[in-house]
């Protein structure tokens, strides 16, 4: 049972890096717009690195702010917290779309590192990580109690996935960056839009639904 959840655990981070790749407002999006204003892939493969970085220190961010508060209270007690932090925040996006500004597109590497990692927590990016990670830590047994050896464990597991999210998201950012920039431009948009904010909102509340389950 114990190593179907983790299968599974797997599985969902990756599938969460490939969705969080696949939304606009996560980074391709700027990375195209970059390339067609400097007119060459080169800029289009050169944000790709502070995107990612961005991304995974608000995942890694979320995930270790979970760490500490797992310090003193049993993980599978958070599955509530959790689930409703979710869920508020998908019905907030429903109404409200937070998008942070302030970043043009002659930006260095700090600058957008800083904005992706915005972007990923406004959009709660690492929130919907946290609780895979959660449960793949009470599945282990990973209570994080005062153990200097689990508390080693549990970091060293949330480094590996953090990481294994961070790089579907980028793989598939990068993938579809190339292609807008190579085939379509960003003028497709225009013509096949959907609502990204409403499809992310309700992500946002499956999955507090199934932080639940977890």
């Amino acid at each position: 049972m114990t190593s179907e959840m983790s299968t599974t655990s797997w599985a969902m981070l990756l599938a969460l890096g490939a969705f969080h790749g696949i939304n606009p407002g996560m980074g391709w999006l700027f990375a195209v717009a970059l390339g067609m204003q400097e007119r060459r892939r080169g800029a289009v493969l050169r944000a790709l690195v502070p995107l990612g970085a961005g991304h995974a220190l608000a995942v890694a961010g979320a995930v270790g702010a979970v760490l500490a508060i797992g310090a003193v209270i049993p993980i599978d007690r958070l599955r509530w917290p959790m689930a409703g932090a979710l869920v508020s925040l998908g019905v907030m996006r429903c109404f409200r779309h937070l998008h942070p500004r302030g970043a043009g597109m002659r930006v260095g590497m700090r600058g957008l590192t800083v904005w992706s990692f915005l972007m990923a927590t406004a959009h709660g990016a690492g929130l919907m990580v946290v609780p895979v990670f959660a449960g793949m830590s009470v599945a282990s047994g990973g209570h994080m109690h005062h153990m200097a050896g689990a508390a080693g464990t549990t970091a060293g597991a949330a480094l590996v996935a953090t990481g294994v999210h961070a790089m579907s998201y980028l793989a598939v950012t990068a993938f579809v960056a190339v292609v807008v920039f190579e085939k379509f431009g960003v003028g497709f948009l225009r013509r096949a839009w959907f609502n990204v904010d409403l499809l992310w909102a309700g992500a946002l509340v499956v999955t507090g639904a199934v932080t639940l389950m977890l």
